[in-house]
């Protein structure tokens, strides 16, 4: 099923700032980025388990690690103006919820990036941190292209 008549109203003006501080996109991006971020945490950690137990976590995904990604994939632009940690993060959401509902990136293709791009030792927070701050800029690398350029 499509869902794309949830963002109708958005792709009217296709703004920045409209997609990345709507309340509503950012929840369901809320739910996304906390499922997507649980599935592969647990497929890094089962894959790296020497014992091949599989490991599974449901694991939320800190505001810090989302502001620091947006920040270094360069869409704070979407954000509004004096935006907090809080407010960059639910950016962030938002435009994975925008992407998503436009059938332009799949929940399985979202785990799959972002299971890519975690390395280290996911059970020291400090790395954990780092690693996935680096796994959701590249995620909003790949999904920058279907966002709009104003």
């Amino acid at each position: 099923m499509d869902y794309e008549f949830l963002i109708e109203d958005l792709d009217l003006n296709k703004s920045q700032k409209a997609i990345g501080t709507d309340k509503g996109l950012a929840k369901i991006g809320d739910a996304i980025v906390n499922l997507s971020y649980s599935v592969a945490k647990s497929n890094f950690l089962t894959k790296n388990n020497p014992n091949k137990k599989p490991i599974r976590t449901g694991k939320k995904v800190g505001r810090t690690i989302l502001e620091a990604a947006l920040k270094k994939a360069n869409l704070k632009n979407f954000a509004k103006n004096r935006a907090n940690a809080h407010d960059l993060a639910d950016t962030v959401e938002a435009l994975v919820a925008y992407v998503w509902l436009a059938n332009n990136i799949t929940l399985n293709e979202i785990i799959d990036l972002i299971t890519e791009n975690l390395a280290g030792n996911l059970y020291n927070r400090q790395e954990e941190i780092k690693n996935a701050t680096n796994a959701f800029t590249e995620l909003l690398n790949n999904i920058k292209k279907f966002l709009p350029d104003k």
